[in-house]
């Protein structure tokens, strides 16, 4: 299978990670910071060490504010529903994830409102500007994604962290299409909270995600339960990680994201996102060739974009068109809605879907070049439909 379904998660995985996983199962597999013997000492610096690197990654200076969550849907809840009570109001992009919206709906239910404020491509000036007339007496927390899962836009979080800043409003970045490909220094930028996966650009297992926390405002847990420390008391630890990590932690997958992070770090950011940009360049001027092909964004850019390229074929579905490129041409790709309905409407997609394709560290430019091929072959194959507003006109 060619894999270009690399904006659900990251195909393949680095060598690394996977001997991680398995070293965990054969050799460590101790609850951490439940006994005092070697095995579960060991799993615990497993954890910390990854907490640590995190911790650089994003640019924090405390290990300890680095959350393991289940993924990033489960960090964005925790900020959502920890920090938003009754009365207050949130301010949202236009193009938010499922993982956004769904939280902030379900908030309705007990008297918090939301606003969406929305994108400009090309002009951050504007699509901040919408941010600020977004913002009222009342509002407590804006969430944004870093990076339209759909289309791969970026939105100019620094400068909306510094907005809330003036305002004195809590700042959410969902980074789940953006960690590990995009450079962030959450200390320097002023972002407080920072949700991401980390099955994705971060190369870990699923079932992993953080929850980087930069501010002395710290949303209520969502659950509580053992945590290895303090056992005597009733109440649930304040201190961090401690007060969001109850229960047994999913140590195999964070012993394979702590080395995702390592080859993130190894190979440098600025050098991954250049790389996999050029190759979403390479397939937009591809498409953009092909008779019939939609393309919804300008052509990607290092310092606007993220690796996704969307695209449809004129008045074909886009889970047709996924369908052909994966039981002919044997390529994995997303179609359909992807879980964010907002960007679709944005884009005037919601009927429609797209076809999304996503550059990893691991895509090779023969493939680029064959997934272009193969979408040239599809257009020859499928029947040459009439839009329905050209037989209008015929008549």
């Amino acid at each position: 299978m060619i894999y270009f379904d690399n904006g659900a998660t990251t195909f393949p995985k680095p060598a690394s990670v996977v001997r991680a996983v398995n070293s965990v199962m054969q050799n460590t597999g101790a609850n951490p910071g439940r006994s005092g013997h070697r095995m579960s000492l060991q799993a615990a610096q497993i954890m910390y060490d990854c907490r640590k690197n995190a911790a650089r990654l994003f640019g924090l200076g405390e290990p300890e504010n680095i959350i393991f969550t289940q993924n990033c849907t489960a960090a964005l809840n925790t900020v959502i529903k920890g920090v938003l009570k009754r009365g207050d109001h949130a301010v949202i992009s236009s193009l938010e994830h499922n993982a956004v919206v769904r939280p902030l709906e379900h908030m309705k239910r007990y008297g918090v409102t939301y606003s969406v404020a929305d994108y400009v491509e090309g002009d951050d000036d504007a699509t901040l500007n919408n941010f600020r007339k977004a913002i009222q007496a009342n509002t407590k927390l804006v969430v944004c994604t870093g990076a339209s899962n759909v289309f791969g836009m970026r939105l100019p979080v620094e400068r909306l962290a510094a907005m809330c800043r003036i305002y004195h409003i809590l700042f959410c970045v969902d980074a789940a299409q953006t960690a590990g490909v995009v450079p962030v220094n959450m200390q320097d930028s002023g972002i407080d909270f920072l949700c991401t996966a980390g099955h994705k650009g971060l190369y870990g297992p699923m079932g992993t995600g953080i929850l980087a926390v930069n501010s002395d405002i710290h949303p209520d847990s969502l659950m509580q339960g053992g945590t290895g420390s303090m056992s005597m008391s009733l109440q649930q630890p304040e201190t961090l990680p401690d007060k969001y990590e109850s229960g047994t932690p999913n140590l195999p997958g964070i012993a394979g994201l702590n080395e995702g992070i390592r080859f993130v770090l190894a190979r440098g950011e600025q050098k991954l996102l250049n790389d996999e940009i050029r190759k979403a360049q390479r397939l937009f001027d591809g498409l953009s060739h092909l008779p019939g092909v939609i393309l919804y964004t300008e052509r990607p850019a290092i310092n606007t974009h993220t690796p996704v390229i969307s695209f449809n074929i004129q008045n074909h579905d886009s889970e047709e068109v996924a369908a052909l490129l994966g039981d002919r041409f044997n390529i994995a790709v997303r179609a359909g809605l992807h879980c964010a309905p907002l960007a679709h409407r944005f884009y005037h997609t919601e009927d429609s879907g797209t076809v999304r394709a996503v550059m990893s560290a691991f895509t090779k430019p023969v493939q680029i070049e064959y997934f272009i091929s193969s979408v040239n072959k599809i257009i020859k194959l499928l029947p040459k439909k009439v839009a329905i507003e050209d037989k209008n006109v015929l008549k």
